[in-house]
């Protein structure tokens, strides 16, 4: 009760210190001494005591009243890296503001609350505080309340003041940086052979529009190398041919509806991630799509999107059926009705459980033991 009654004198004016209570006692000490005796040294001593009482209550609420706060904008960092936080704190007074104490209070879920001791800021000018934040996973965090506390001159009496100052501050997925991917650069090859307006049949992707020349990596199939190329720089050529989804979007689609474990969610969006931007890279026209949002394009929609990512959101969109995808989901039921040329990828909760998961597709089933890395860039298989 006692601790609730000093936070709201101290929010809205101002609470004793311990010190403040101690010369308090003493001021009606003397003038109890002095009512007994009449002696006027000990009015004196009392009258002193009460008027530096009054002095001290007066001036901290004084000095903060003028004071404004700031933010800047709060860059977007990857989870792991450090958020940059800055304030300025403006004393629109003539007079200077002195031991005051500044702080942040962030959200409980990304850290305790910052704080920050200043000295002095002189009349007219704005004080620059700038501090790092460490973060540990991803997510969208937002706060709005920065305190500022002060006692000076005296000490005897404390009082904070709180200021409407919001920020969010956006923390990435990790990406990982794939030198290939057979689930992204593999789609839609079962659909190669289609005829097209004239009945005439298109290529097969193996004899398909050379894209370009890169170099053999393990797993590539023999009828994909260029020979003659190959010759002539002394080690394999293996030919990288445009996909037959032209016209169309490759779609990552993130099973963001369904209920996820917490690490196959924080897996799943790391992979998500990596998986567009390795596309984005091949050129491709790649957008993302989850319950919550539909479908996004670009990079930094699409990575404050999946930061924003939870499970079990509410579905505003229902899932593309005419493009090929690239799945994530935690469910295997989901699996039998994906559109024709597309890939997934499955995070099982039940490692011992053995089904078939998907006959006409391929897809990689996730080990939470190995590499996410690894096993995004390994051979695709159908289970």
């Amino acid at each position: 009760m006692m601790k609730r009654i000093t936070n709201w004198l101290e929010t809205r004016a101002c609470a004793p210190s311990y010190g403040g209570w101690v010369l308090a006692g003493i001021a009606i000490s003397f003038f109890g001494a002095a009512i007994n005796t009449m002696a006027g040294w000990l009015y004196v001593i009392s009258g002193v005591s009460v008027a530096m009482l009054v002095i001290a209550a007066y001036l901290p609420p004084r000095s903060l009243a003028a004071l404004t706060v700031s933010r800047r904008y709060i860059e977007p960092v990857t989870a792991g890296d450090e958020l940059t936080v800055e304030l300025h704190i403006l004393n629109q007074t003539k007079k200077s503001v002195s031991l005051l104490q500044v702080e942040d209070i962030l959200p409980f879920v990304l850290g305790k609350s910052m704080k920050k001791s200043v000295e002095n800021i002189l009349p007219g000018e704005t004080y620059q505080w700038v501090y790092y934040h460490p973060t540990e996973r991803r997510g969208v965090y937002r706060w709005h309340n920065v305190e500022l506390g002060s006692g000076a001159p005296l000490g005897l009496f404390w009082c904070r003041r709180q200021h409407d100052c919001a920020a969010t501050a956006f923390v990435y997925p990790t990406v990982l940086p794939l030198s290939h991917c057979p689930l992204v650069d593999n789609i839609g090859q079962e659909d190669c052979i289609q005829g097209d307006p004239l009945g005439k049949p298109l290529q097969a992707a193996n004899e398909g529009i050379i894209r370009s020349l890169r170099p053999y990596r393990n797993g590539d199939p023999m009828r994909m190398i260029h020979w003659r190329t190959s010759a002539r720089y002394g080690e394999f050529r293996v030919r990288e041919l445009e996909l037959l989804t032209a016209g169309q979007d490759i779609i990552i689609a993130l099973d963001s509806a369904a209920k996820w474990e917490e690490e196959n969610l924080e897996n799943a969006v790391i992979t998500a991630a990596s998986l567009y931007f390795y596309a984005h890279k091949q050129q491709m026209q790649v957008q993302l799509w989850t319950a919550a949002t539909g479908l996004v394009r670009g990079k930094r929609v699409v990575l404050e999107t999946l930061a924003a990512t939870t499970t079990t959101e509410d579905p505003s969109a229902t899932v593309p059926e005419n493009s090929p995808m690239i799945w994530l989901t935690e469910n295997p039921a989901t699996l039998t009705n994906l559109p024709q040329g597309s890939r997934w990828v499955l995070w099982q909760t039940d490692v011992h459980q053995k089904q078939i998961v998907n006959r006409n597709s391929l897809g990689v089933i996730v080990d939470k033991e190995q590499s996410l890395q690894l096993q995004l860039q390994k051979t695709l298989s159908v289970s």
